[in-house]
């Protein structure tokens, strides 16, 4: 078991120095001190390789120690020499020839012994372990000394290349002395040996990755990788050691206790392998201890541009806009706030449970804080009462109730586009500076792609309409022809009237162009608004019983409410109004479900509501779609009666509002100027 030990120790030993070594070949001729720290790599790792594969007593062995020491001793020499102002510089450089010179003296006692035998002059066993122990000793003092000549602010960056190389030459001292004292190389102290070597490799890493004068340049994927496939040799050897054991204490039932182990131990790491929160946590590990930054920043933006930039039939824009800034910190769901008015709505999410949401947003106060300051609102610390006294007051209740993290503004060019409400990610921590300057950046990004999105819906809006006023002009150019032609009929009827084969073309005529104007008629009905007249005091249930009489025989119509109340408004107009709004209710409700207009309000604001008990609409079409031109719910639906019932009332100097719910019908209500305000009054 022991030989065992051995091989496996310093075959990963070899391998992870052998790693390190690869990655330093890049900048290894930039400056010396890297140069030489790649060769001292390289010669530990052929040194760990020989170990493993000869035998640790072996003349190419002990040769290959002495090649790694002297190249460790170098590397250190390097670092020294880059301080031209230390006045021991030239003592220094004399300690580090002379221990070179007991290296290369060691190594001339290792061939003179491989060349006459051994076993011939016993003392000069005896001597080259003592010589082999003064390296060790001079080694661990000339480490010392490295440290403790540096600068106090320099010492971070080698604290840990002193501790990797004290643990080497340690466990060689020990090794040397108690072979000197005992006659013999104890075997466990060479696995041992091999342990510790192949602890230092990682330590070595993070030391360099530390330092700014000779930084690994490693990438978080080769890192994670790396330190991935360590695990999984580390893993290995554990399993082969822990086989050794069994097979030796096992007795009959050893293969059995094996094969139990191997397969539990086995399905126990792929189970915490598989959990989110482990993936995270080793991810905030690994970025902490061998990175400057938390984030890879040039990965990151790659994966935010491809989630914001994916292809038609994606999900939509909003909630892609979502997912980018959620990926930044590993949060697992995020909210969309929208600008409503002057508040903020709630807007599409990703991975957010929506029936914890409440029916309205944010207030005021929050909009106009986070379009003011721009900042970040950590929520912690507004749960902790630590927040400055602005989020104190404007963030909601129940943004705190939630597990919501941080809410990211969304401003571009000074106005607010809406913010972002991220979760909380698997592994909790406070934010810091980068992940503030990291958010400020997307958010800055994601605001920018909405408010191109909806400077395009406008666009679009208007080129629909350029649309529309194109097919208008055709439906236009049609009438013309069929007044023209009406026109003729007319004219040759005063002359062949008395001609019944000219009666009957013409019935055929009029036949056809009645036919012909009712379909365009048919087109037109959504759009074709009556002449304007002038505003005047209209008897609001009058006006809606004259309505409903009109669409009774189509769908079952009730009008309630109180007589007598008047508006002041223009009768045709209101009653083109109240047609939209009601084609609109019987094309939502079944057959059997009957629409409702109320007559109501009160005398400064009279009202009337039309409402039906049909499949409603969702607050994000309201509140997004409703009153836009050419956007229906209805397949088929050219989407102008809200919105030319909106602007019907505003002319009249009315509104429109509405409530609606799904699965449970929707309902308008119509609010009007009342009847003693003068035409001069408004508009005075």
């Amino acid at each position: 078991m022991i030989a065992g030990v051995i091989l496996w120790s310093h075959a990963l030993a070899a391998l992870l120095f052998a790693g390190v070594a690869i990655t330093r070949l890049r900048e290894a001729g930039s400056a010396l001190p890297r140069l030489t720290f790649t060769v001292a790599l390289v010669a530990t790792a052929l040194w760990a390789l020989a170990v493993a594969g000869i035998d640790a007593r072996d003349f190419v062995t002990r040769v290959a120690e002495s090649f790694r020491n002297l190249a460790w001793l170098g590397f250190m020499f390097a670092l020294m020499r880059r301080d031209p102002a230390s006045p021991q510089r030239k003592a220094v450089a004399a300690i580090y020839g002379i221990v070179g010179m007991l290296i290369l003296t060691n190594i001339g006692l290792a061939s003179a012994e491989e060349i006459i035998g051994r076993g011939v002059v016993p003392s000069l066993h005896e001597i080259r372990l003592l010589f082999r122990a003064m390296v060790s000793v001079s080694a661990l003092v000339l480490v010392q000394h490295l440290y403790a000549a540096a600068a106090p602010r320099a010492r971070g960056g080698i604290r840990l290349v002193v501790i990797a190389l004290g643990a080497m030459w340690s466990i060689d001292l020990l090794l040397y002395a108690t072979a000197y004292y005992t006659g013999e190389v104890p075997t466990t102290l060479i696995a041992g040996r091999g342990i510790i070597i192949a602890l230092t490799a990682p330590i070595l890493a993070v030391a360099v990755q530390r330092n700014g004068d000779w930084t690994l340049q490693l990438s978080r994927t080769v890192a994670w990788q790396t330190v991935s496939f360590a695990a999984m040799i580390l893993y290995i050897v554990a399993m082969l050691v822990a086989g050794n054991v069994i097979a030796a204490f096992g007795g009959q039932n050893a293969r059995l206790i094996e094969t139990a182990f191997v397969f539990g131990t086995t399905a126990a790491g792929l189970t915490l392998l598989s959990s989110p929160w482990i993936r995270a946590w080793a991810k905030v590990k690994l970025a902490k201890h061998f990175f400057r930054h938390r984030y890879d920043y040039r990965a990151e933006w790659v994966r935010f541009t491809d989630t914001l930039g994916k292809p038609d039939g994606a999900a939509p824009l909003a909630e892609r806009i979502v997912k980018a800034v959620a990926d930044l910190t590993d949060s697992p769901a995020g909210l969309l706030l929208v600008p409503e008015g002057a508040a903020l709505g709630i807007g599409p999410g990703w991975n957010w449970d929506r029936g914890t949401l409440p029916a309205t947003g944010a207030g005021e106060e929050l909009a106009q804080y986070l379009s003011g300051s721009g900042r970040i609102v950590e929520l912690d610390t507004v749960r902790g009462g630590t927040a400055d006294a602005a989020e104190l007051a404007c963030v909601p209740e129940w943004m705190l109730s939630t597990d919501a993290w941080a809410l990211v503004p969304l401003v571009h060019l000074g106005r607010l586009q809406g913010g972002i409400l991220l979760a909380r990610p698997p592994i909790d921590r406070a934010l810091d500076w980068e992940d503030f300057d990291l958010l400020r950046i997307a958010g800055r990004q994601v605001a920018s792609y909405l408010a191109e999105a909806r400077a395009q819906e406008a666009l679009a809006e208007g080129e629909r309409f350029d649309e529309f006023n194109r097919r208008f002009a055709f439906i236009m150019h049609d009438i013309k022809n069929l007044v023209s032609q009406l026109s003729l009929t007319a004219r040759n009827a005063e002359r062949h009237a008395e001609n019944p084969a000219f009666r009957a073309d013409m019935i055929a005529t009029l036949k056809d162009s009645a036919g012909r104007m009712n379909g365009l008629l048919a087109a037109l009905s959504q759009h074709h608004s009556g002449r304007a007249e002038a505003l005047a005091t209209v008897d609001l249930k009058a006006l809606a019983e004259r309505v409903a009489g009109h669409r009774r025989a189509q769908h079952p119509i009730t009008v309630s409410g109180k007589a007598g109340i008047t508006a002041h408004a223009d009768a045709g107009q209101l009653e083109q109004l109240l047609t939209h709004l009601i084609q609109n209710a019987i094309e939502a409700s079944g057959p059997n479900q009957p629409v409702g207009i109320t007559i109501g309000g009160t005398p400064e604001a009279p009202a009337v509501t039309v409402f039906d008990t049909g499949c409603g609409m969702s607050p994000a079409f309201v509140r997004e779609q409703l009153f836009k031109p050419f956007v229906s719910s209805k397949p088929g639906g050219f989407g102008i009666g809200a919105f030319e019932a909106r602007k019907l009332a505003e002319a009249m100097g009315g509104s429109v509002s509405v409530t609606s719910r799904e699965g449970e019908g929707t309902q308008f209500t119509v609010t009007l100027l009342p009847a003693q305000i003068t035409t001069l009054e408004q508009a005075a």
